[in-house]
C-alpha cells in the first residue's frame, strides 16, 4: 500500500524541503559575511569570542539555549559566558543601532510599517528586575512575568527586530533597594508603556515606512496617538470595543428651536455602532494568504471623534473589520489617515500587525528569546539584543527567497544552518580564537 510519502506531491515538498551540502556552505558562507560588522562594536576579542559563542548556541539544536549549555556544547566554562550576557560591559545599543542600519541598507521600504507591542516572560519569584503581578498575554491571565516593548519592521522583504526595552513598574521604581540588586540606572524610571513605545519609535524613524500599528494597549491611549500626530506618523491602531465615539458622517439633527443650534450626534461604544451599519457599507476583500487558506475580512470606514477617559479628540477614521463567518468576529482601529489614503491601503497597513506575533513565535522556538535566567537590568537587555541579532540573521536568511534573490538556493532554517554556524566559527576553542583573529584582521 502506498504512503502518502509516496504521493508525487509530497515527494516534491520533500525534495523541496532537502538541505544539500552546497546550500548549507552557501548559508555559512553568509554567516561569515554578516558576523563581522557585529563582532567590530565589542572592543576586547574575549567579548567578540562570548558574542560568537552565544551565537552558535542560538542557531543550534539546544532545547534550552541559555549560557550554561551553550558553554557546555562548547567545550568552554559557564561563567565567563554567564558573565558576558548578565553583567558584561559592551554596548548592547550599539549593536540595536547597527541592527536598524543593516535593516534600513537591505530592506528599506517606503510601504513598510512599524509595529510595535508589549510582551510577556512568564517569571518565578520575585528578585528578577521587572517582574510583578501583571497581565501576561501568553498565559492569558494576570501572573508574575517582566514585560518588554518591542518595535519590528515589517516589509514586503520580511519582518526584523528593531528594538527593545524593558518595562519597570512603579513599585520597582520606588523601591532602592530592588533597584540597587538588578543595577537599574539612574536615569530609568517607571514609563506608561505607551511613552516607552514612543521612544523606540524615535529611534526608528528615519527607516522607511509608511504606518505605525500597534495593539489596542497603545490604540486606546489617546496621548499616544496625539503624540504620533505631532511627529507627522501615519497610525493605525486597534482600539477596543468599548471605545466611545460619535459618527461625524450622520446626519446631523434638526436645529433646535430654542437655542438654534445643532445638537451634536451622541457618543456610543463602537462595538455598538457598527452593529446598526447595512450591509452595504461594507466590503470585502482578501488581507494576505493564511495558514489555513486566504485570508479574507469586510470592512468600512467612517469619519468620528472618539472619547476615552472624559477627553475627546480629533477628528480621526475609523477602520471595522470583521472576519467572514457566520458568526462575524469585528475589530477596530483608529488611524489620521487622509482622505486619499484607499480602504485596501488602511486594511494592508492595520493587518501588517500579525508579523509581530511571528517574530515571538520564532524568537522563542528558534532562537530562546524567553530562555534566559538573567536576573538584572542590563543582562536581560543584553539577552535580547543577541537574541534580535539571530533572529535579523535569520530574517535576512527567509528574505532571500522572498526578496527574490538567489531563489535556486534553499533558506536554511536554525536547526538547518547549526552545522552552517559550526564551519563558520569553527569547531573548538583554538579553532574559534583562530577565525576570530581572521575575521578581526
Amino acid at each position: 500500500m502506498a504512503t502518502i510519502l509516496e504521493h508525487p506531491e509530497a515527494e516534491v515538498l520533500l525534495d523541496a524541503a532537502t538541505i544539500t551540502p552546497q546550500q548549507v556552505n552557501a548559508c555559512s558562507r553568509r554567516l561569515r559575511a554578516f558576523l563581522p560588522r557585529y563582532l567590530s562594536l565589542f572592543r576586547r576579542s574575549e567579548q567578540r569570542a562570548n558574542a560568537t559563542l552565544i551565537l552558535e548556541g542560538k542557531f543550534s539544536g539546544l532545547d534550552r539555549k541559555t549560557s550554561e549549555p551553550i558553554a557546555n556544547q562548547a567545550g568552554v566554562p559557564r561563567k565567563p559566558l554567564q558573565a558576558f550576557v548578565g553583567a558584561g560591559a559592551w554596548d548592547d545599543e550599539a549593536v540595536m543601532a547597527e541592527i536598524r542600519s543593516h535593516v534600513r541598507q537591505e530592506w528599506a521600504d517606503p510601504r513598510a510599517v512599524l509595529v510595535v507591542d508589549g510582551s510577556a516572560f512568564p517569571k518565578k519569584g520575585t528578585h528578577s528586575c521587572g517582574v510583578s503581578r501583571q497581565w501576561c498575554g501568553r498565559l492569558g491571565k494576570v501572573d508574575n512575568c517582566q514585560v518588554g516593548v518591542f518595535v519590528i519592521y515589517a516589509c514586503r522583504k520580511g519582518h526584523a527586530p528593531l528594538d527593545r526595552r524593558l518595562y519597570l513598574p512603579k513599585d520597582w521604581d520606588e523601591d532602592a533597594d530592588r533597584r540597587e540588586e538588578c543595577h537599574v540606572p539612574e536615569e530609568v524610571h517607571y514609563q506608561e508603556r505607551w511613552r516607552m513605545a514612543l521612544a523606540l519609535l524615535d529611534r526608528c524613524r528615519e527607516i522607511p515606512h509608511a504606518w505605525v500599528t500597534g495593539d489596542d494597549e497603545f490604540g486606546r491611549a489617546s496621548e499616544f496617538r496625539a503624540e504620533l500626530r505631532k511627529r507627522e506618523e501615519r497610525y493605525v491602531l486597534d482600539v477596543p470595543c468599548n471605545t466611545l465615539i460619535r459618527d461625524l458622517e450622520a446626519r446631523p439633527p434638526r436645529r433646535t428651536r430654542k437655542r438654534g443650534r445643532k445638537r451634536k450626534t451622541p457618543f456610543e461604544r463602537v462595538g455598538e455602532w457598527a452593529k446598526r451599519q447595512p450591509a452595504s457599507r461594507w466590503k470585502r476583500m482578501l488581507v494576505r494568504a493564511g495558514e489555513k487558506g486566504p485570508l479574507e475580512v469586510e470592512a468600512m470606514t467612517v469619519r468620528v471623534q472618539a472619547k476615552w477617559e472624559g477627553r475627546v479628540g480629533p477628528e480621526e477614521l475609523l477602520l471595522i473589520e470583521r472576519t467572514v463567518e457566520e458568526e462575524p468576529e469585528a475589530s477596530f482601529h483608529l488611524s489620521n489617515a487622509g482622505s486619499a489614503v484607499t480602504l485596501e491601503e488602511l486594511v494592508r497597513g492595520r493587518s501588517e500587525r500579525h508579523r509581530v506575533e511571528e517574530v515571538f513565535r520564532e524568537g522563542n522556538g528558534e532562537v530562546g528569546l524567553d530562555h534566559y535566567e538573567v536576573r538584572s537590568w542590563v543582562g536581560w537587555l543584553h539577552h535580547m539584543t543577541l537574541s534580535l541579532l539571530a533572529l535579523w540573521f535569520l530574517a535576512l536568511e527567509r528574505g532571500r527567497v522572498g526578496g527574490g534573490k538567489d531563489t535556486a538556493e534553499c533558506v536554511a532554517t536554525p536547526r538547518d544552518i547549526h552545522s552552517a554556524t559550526a564551519s563558520a566559527t569553527a569547531h573548538g576553542p583554538a579553532d574559534r580564537r583562530r577565525d576570530q583573529s581572521r575575521a578581526e584582521a
